[in-house]
């Protein structure tokens, strides 16, 4: 299996011989200054997105699942609302969703992330940046999304899923939408989470209501236009009222 820059810095050291001394290059110290050059790099090459929504969901669909087709439309209408589109950069929904935004013709990001057995970048990519660490990652579709689109997916998908969810609980970053796409695919979580972790107190039922729910990519688009709006409106009033 590929040694991965993650797998290294989960892996705890093994002492080296007695006589040797360990590379520099080799230590989690230096490690930490790699992990540092990723935030650079990927701050300075987002820089100028101050509007986007990323589009997340499963590698394995291809061009013919119907949820592929729905992420090109969703991708399209979020272009064409003046939105650009960051993905994971790879096949499936990803490339969907990045092939919408160039047929909208806005900028379509590509986050890349090295993995053992994918990622390739896709062909619909005008900005790729390509990552070591899932949690650099992880940190720039937070950072510059105004929203999330999440597609049926597996542990990759909902693992970003609950990230954002997370964040938006604890108040660690401003509410934005996060949209499930496909009613059906959700539903068994959706009820799993009303029947048992709200019923149980682990969570409120109002923590639900961070959750839009649709099968159609335009009531998608225009639920993140509307609440984009509202946010709009109320940066301009606090600016106004000094």
């Amino acid at each position: 299996m590929k040694q991965t820059a993650d797998r290294l810095l989960f892996t705890a050291p093994s002492p080296p011989p007695v006589t040797e001394r360990r590379e520099f290059t080799s230590t989690d110290p230096w490690r930490v200054l790699r992990i540092t050059g990723e935030f650079v790099e990927g701050f300075d090459a987002l820089a100028d997105v101050h509007r986007a929504v990323a589009i997340f969901g499963s590698a394995r669909v291809t061009e013919e699942d119907e949820w592929y087709q729905a992420a090109v439309t969703t991708g399209r209408l979020l272009g064409e609302a003046n939105f650009a589109v960051i993905t994971g950069g790879g096949p499936g929904i990803m490339e969907a969703g990045n092939r919408g935004a160039r047929e909208a013709g806005v900028l379509s990001i590509g986050l890349n992330i090295e993995l053992p057995h994918e990622e390739y970048g896709n062909a619909y990519v005008d900005r790729q940046i390509g990552f070591r660490y899932f949690f650099v990652r992880k940190t720039m579709f937070v950072k510059y999304s105004s929203a999330f689109v999440v597609f049926p997916g597996g542990f990759g998908t909902l693992d970003e899923l609950f990230e954002a969810l997370t964040l938006m609980q604890t108040e660690k970053i401003p509410n934005f939408v996060v949209v499930l796409m496909s009613s059906a695919y959700w539903s068994g979580l959706l009820d799993w989470l009303r029947t048992r972790a709200v019923a149980e107190g682990k969570i409120d039922l109002h923590d639900l209501d961070l959750l839009f729910v649709t099968d159609d990519p335009e009531e998608a688009v225009r639920r993140i236009v509307e609440v984009d709006g509202q946010r709009g409106l109320a940066k301009s009033r606090r600016k106004r009222d000094g």
